[in-house]
């Protein structure tokens, strides 16, 4: 048996992905969310997340396409002055690998959006980050040094198959080439990290080379596919597509489709949380 988590990412974006999120986690196969605590939106997240105590909330670091939670004047390195992060994933990832006060303010920034999420009375169930900015090697040791504090017992680290996306859907395909190389020697720099702070994380996560369109169709093919003990699928579910879910629509239809749910339980995977792992004795 395979354990299968299934997560949505931007809970805090936005009323409309909020709903979504709730929806897809009510009538769908949502599991899990990953919150993003300066959203516009969070606050209401917070409230909808007490009211479904099975849906496990991380912690979707927001360093990239965002807003901080620290003011202007104390990270003026990091953001402008409306407290905006970079549009501008690599731009962004130079400036903390080689510019010293900015790697300064990022400790600060990182501390004070975990800070924030322990304010909710939420669990930390996990952590990831938007644009995987945590993966970023300067960010998940900043990330494996607090988290100790925070109790932080699972990171997010991109894995999955170039050959196994490219059987089911070719678009794009130079790009998820790169990606494919990027994040997989992120990833390998990752597990040695987590694993000497005794962090855990899925053997599998897909999501990445088919961002913005993870349909029922695409998920569908994928399943069968998967040949690995934890897994985590995750997906940007809205009610109605934007700038920052702009296939929204399609991947919350996807979390509803009974089609995908009657295909998970014919391959004998099992739907949970991170909040769950120890109880299945998955890990």
């Amino acid at each position: 048996m395979s354990y299968l988590i299934i997560n949505a990412d931007d809970f805090g974006f936005s009323q409309g992905v909020n709903a979504a999120i709730i929806q897809a986690h009510e009538e769908g196969i949502l599991t899990s969310t990953s919150l993003m605590v300066s959203g516009d939106a969070a606050q209401e997240a917070i409230a909808l997340a007490k009211n479904h105590p099975q849906l496990a909330v991380g912690l979707h670091l927001v360093l990239v396409c965002g807003k901080s939670v620290l003011p202007p004047s104390h990270i003026p390195h990091l953001v402008d002055s409306q407290g905006n992060f970079s549009h501008n994933p690599t731009q962004a990832g130079l400036s903390y690998q080689f510019n010293q006060a900015t790697r300064a303010e990022l400790r600060l920034e990182i501390r004070a959006q975990l800070e924030k999420f322990r304010d909710s009375g939420l669990n930390l169930a996990h952590v990831d980050g938007h644009l995987h900015l945590h993966v970023h090697p300067v960010v998940l040791n900043i990330l494996t040094e607090l988290a100790p504090e925070f109790k932080i017992k699972f990171i997010r680290l991109p894995s999955e198959e170039l050959s196994k996306n490219l059987k089911i859907d070719q678009r794009n395909l130079f790009t998820k080439i790169i990606w494919s190389i990027v994040f997989g020697q992120l990833r390998r720099y990752g597990e040695g990290l987590l694993k000497a702070h005794h962090i855990k994380f899925a053997d599998r996560v897909y999501g990445l080379l088919q961002t913005g369109d993870m349909s029922e169709k695409y998920l569908l093919d994928l399943i069968p596919q998967i040949e690995a003990e934890l897994v985590e699928i995750y997906s940007h579910p809205a009610l109605v597509n934007t700038e920052i879910n702009s296939g929204g629509e399609v991947e919350l239809a996807a979390l509803l489709s009974q089609r995908v749910r009657e295909l998970l339980t014919m391959r004998g995977f099992k739907l949970g949380n991170y909040n769950q792992l120890q109880q299945f004795s998955v890990l």
